[in-house]
Parts: C-alpha cells; sequence; structure tokens
C-alpha cells in the first residue's frame, strides 16, 4: 500500500520541444497510477488545441486531458485544463478560460492577458489537488521558452507557481535529444534548473544499450538521471490525438471501405474518426491540401472546423466542391458533422462576427436546403439519442450555429427528444451537430454496412481504448523507474 503525505504529491512533465509524447505519458502514468490505487486527476494549465471535449460542469477542455481524466476513471472537469487557446486564424485565437470563452485575442494580445489568468490557474489546480492523492500536470510545448517566460503560465511559470517538481520528455525519434536535453537545462535559470528531478527518453527504436553512454554524456553536462528509455509504443495511434500535426499524410486502414475526410486550414475535433480509422476494413483518407478528393471513396465527411465560413472559402480554393459534386454524381455518400455540416447547407450568416467580420453571410455548398446562423450562446452539452433507424448514439454537441431548413424536416437524429441535423430527400447527403456518434458501435457498424452490405458487426471502440490505456501502463511500468518517480512527486515541501 502506498504511503500518502500529507502534503498532495504531484509531478509535472515538460517537455524540450512540442509533440515529444508529453500527453500519452501522462495518460499512461494517470492509468498506472490508479491501478495502484491512488486518486489521480490530470492537469493542463495551458492547452492549445481545436480538439476539444465536454465536461461534466458543462465547459470544455483539451482532449487529451479528457482522455487522461478517462485514464484515472474519472469524468472530465473544466479545472483540468482552465486556459484553452483553439486557434482561429495564424495569429488570433478563441481564449477558453475554466470551460468558458472569455475572448478572441491576437498572439500579442494574449501575451498581455497571461499574468491575469495565472490566479485562475492556480485556483483551478487547488480545487483538484484538494481531492487527489497524486497530480498528474502536464506541460505545454517546450520548459526553455525563455522568451516568453516572463508571463508564462504553462511550464515553469505554473511550476514555480505551484511549487511542483518537473520531468523532462525528449523525443530521440526526431534527432538531437542530447542537445535538447543539455539545450534546454543550460537555458534555464538556476532556480528552474532545481526543480528538474530527471528525463525520460521517449519513442526509442532499437537497442537500449547503445544509449548508455548518452546517459553519461548528459549527467556530465546537467547532472539529470535517466528515469528511463521508453521504447516505441505502436498503439499510441489508435488514441485520441489532439495535434493536428499528427494528421500530416495521415491514412489508416485496409483496402475495404473508402471513407475520405478533406483536412480543412481549422479543423476540429478530428478525433471524431478515430473509431473509423481503428476499423481494420476501413482506409481513412485524410485528404491534404493540394490533392483531390478521391474518386473511388464510399463516403466523403466534411469535418468540424474552427473556422466555418473561412474554411468553406479554403475548401473551394481546394476545389474540393467541384469533387464532391462528382462524388454525389457517382452515387457516392456525403456526411457533415457540426461546421461540415454547416458548410453543406445553402448560406451561413455571422451577423455577430462570432468567427469574423459581423454581418458576413457565406454562400454554402447548397448540398442540403439548410441555412446556418451564428447566434446565441455556444451549445457545450453531452447528449444522447437515436439515429433515423432507431439505432442509439451518444457524444456532444459544441457549436454557436443554429441550423434551420426544409431538409431539416428529415433530422439525421433525435437527441434528448429534439430533432437534429438534415438529409437530402435521395438520402445521399446527411449532416449534424453531434461529436463522437462514432464512437457508438452499433451507429458505426450500421453506417459501414450501408457502404459495404454484409458487413459484420466490427470492433468495440470503447473497450479497444481501455485496452490500450492498460497496455501503455504496462509499458511505462516496464521502462520507467515508477517507484523513484513516486519519490519525486512526493518530494518534502
Amino acid at each position: 500500500m502506498i504511503e500518502i503525505p500529507s502534503r498532495t504529491p504531484a509531478v509535472m512533465l515538460q517537455g524540450t520541444g512540442s509533440d515529444v509524447g508529453k500527453s500519452l505519458l501522462a495518460a499512461g502514468l494517470c492509468r498506472l497510477f490508479s491501478r495502484r490505487g491512488l486518486r489521480v486527476l490530470p492537469f493542463k494549465p495551458q492547452n492549445m488545441s481545436n480538439n476539444a471535449a465536454v465536461t461534466e460542469d458543462g465547459g470544455e477542455i483539451g482532449r487529451a486531458q479528457a482522455l487522461q481524466a478517462r485514464a484515472c476513471g474519472v469524468r472530465p472537469r473544466s479545472d483540468m485544463n482552465p486556459v484553452l487557446l483553439k486557434p482561429q486564424s495564424e495569429t488570433g485565437a478563441q481564449v477558453v478560460v475554466q470551460g468558458k470563452v472569455i475572448a478572441s485575442a491576437t498572439a500579442r494580445d494574449y501575451h498581455a492577458l497571461k499574468p491575469s489568468l495565472l490566479p485562475r490557474v492556480l485556483e483551478s489546480y487547488g480545487r483538484l489537488e484538494a481531492a487527489a492523492d497524486l497530480m498528474v500536470i502536464e506541460g505545454a510545448g517546450s520548459a526553455a521558452e525563455v522568451n516568453l517566460r516572463a508571463a508564462d503560465i504553462a511550464n515553469m511559470g505554473f511550476a514555480e507557481a505551484a511549487d511542483v517538481p518537473v520531468v523532462l520528455v525528449a523525443d530521440i525519434d526526431r534527432g538531437g535529444v542530447i542537445a535538447a536535453i543539455v539545450g534546454t537545462h543550460a537555458l534555464l535559470p538556476q532556480s528552474e534548473r532545481a526543480r528538474l528531478m530527471g528525463y525520460v527518453i521517449n519513442r526509442f527504436r532499437g537497442d537500449p544499450a547503445l544509449f548508455a553512454p548518452a546517459v553519461e554524456i548528459i549527467r556530465a553536462h546537467t547532472g539529470l538521471v535517466c528515469l528511463g528509455v521508453i521504447p516505441w509504443f505502436a498503439d499510441a495511434a489508435l488514441l485520441p490525438a489532439e495535434d493536428a500535426a499528427s494528421l500530416t499524410g495521415r491514412s489508416s486502414g485496409g483496402e475495404g471501405i473508402r471513407i475520405a475526410i478533406p483536412r480543412l486550414s481549422r479543423i476540429a475535433n478530428f478525433d471524431d474518426f478515430d473509431p473509423l480509422a481503428a476499423e481494420p476494413d476501413v482506409r481513412l483518407d485524410m485528404v491534404a491540401p493540394g490533392r483531390p478528393l478521391p474518386l473511388d471513396a464510399d463516403l466523403i465527411i466534411l469535418p468540424g472546423s474552427k473556422s466555418t465560413i473561412a474554411d468553406l472559402d479554403f475548401l473551394r480554393q481546394q476545389g474540393w466542391d467541384i469533387d464532391l459534386k462528382a462524388h454525389l454524381r457517382r452515387g457516392g455518400r456525403v456526411l457533415g458533422i457540426c461546421a461540415g455540416y454547416q458548410m453543406l447547407g445553402q448560406s451561413i450568416a455571422d451577423p455577430l462576427g462570432v468567427e469574423g467580420p459581423a454581418g458576413s453571410v457565406a454562400s454554402g455548398l447548397g448540398l442540403l436546403a439548410v441555412d446556418t446562423v451564428m447566434a446565441g450562446d455556444k451549445v457545450l452539452t453531452e447528449v444522447s439519442g437515436l439515429d433515423a433507424e432507431g439505432v442509439a448514439v451518444r457524444g456532444y454537441e459544441m457549436h454557436m450555429g443554429r441550423t434551420t431548413g426544409p431538409d431539416a424536416a428529415r433530422p439525421m437524429l433525435t437527441l434528448g427528444g429534439a430533432p437534429d441535423g438534415a438529409m437530402s430527400r435521395d438520402g445521399l447527403v446527411s449532416g449534424c451537430y453531434l461529436h463522437g456518434l462514432f464512437a457508438s458501435d452499433t451507429f458505426r457498424a450500421g453506417l459501414l454496412a450501408g457502404l459495404r452490405p454484409g458487413r459484420g458487426a466490427g470492433l468495440a471502440y470503447e473497450t479497444l481504448v481501455d485496452d490500450v490505456l492498460d497496455r501503455l501502463a504496462d509499458h511505462l511500468e516496464r521502462h520507467v523507474e515508477i517507484d523513484r518517480l513516486w519519490r519525486i512527486a512526493t518530494r518534502p515541501g
């Protein structure tokens, strides 16, 4: 039995760069320590992602923290990711604080705003740690972004304010791992170096014995100890991803059913499609800009977007609107989710300037007889219901628009007793606001059987995710000094 100290144990994973695997390692540690009987909770002070999840308290947080909460066996809460930035353009983002949108800001404006957010971040952390035996904290980007240190709330700024120890995560697969660790250490001031309790090497391929000389080199330059060399974990691809960079060139599955998804410039909630990608007889093709939508696709799905009107224009710039119409002429099917559903309609109006200049009106693709107005409070809710065939679905809604029109009289879904979405008269085009519906096994099986008659039931997706989290925890147990990590977390105050 693990002895719990009077002060809440905590460990913060900070990276030598972005996309080094912090989110995944945090999820694995959450599952691992939860299996040891601890009440573990995840925390990320500041996140930047258009992949978000709805929380039980009616807010939104980054998808990675929702997965980490699942690894802990708890429901996601807004406090787990108190500051979420959702990019809307190359220089601006929507700012979500403790689950609610407070502003849209340029990078410069947000930098000025950050000092006022630290008290809210610490408030959220305090509420969580009061209910936990262990806090697993994830930083953002690089620990050594010293040009942004003055107002930092994501890495060392938070670690010093909350007085938590830090473990560096470095990705050897991208190369330069020794320089990444030594360089990070060199750039930090002495007070922050003192918080570094060690490092882990992630995504290692080959013979770990060959890395032994590097451990001594890093120790000689930094004094830091290696807490583990973690081999490549291939099943990570089966877990929800958060960073759109992971979509580059992404294609999955076999040669059976082909589903194409255009990779919009501000694609959001693309983890919707992970259950489809996990099916062994489905080839999920995330179509990059510059490529046409494939002629042999069985289904084209228009995904969510953080900038609907701008991405509708982007879709046309790629010529994908022409590809969609050609696809339909060949008898193919089209499905839109959230912003993708709005794009399928006749028009999108933004009278309040939710996503751009106030009063902007865009001509939609005209594939559904519906119109959307961006207005009202943002809908953030978990919901369940039935599809048009009476099959159970569940997921969450996260949108600003209200969509009405003749085709909405043929709703794709009924959620909480109310109609949602629309279908064309011939049934080839449909759309809805429900994110996460493909995780419903029976619905997904029915959709795929409609594309390939006679197809079987397929996999149990939710069981698959939990099995992968367990295998990840086993993987870390074998390759990380877990007992030493626990001692770091329980450092004296």
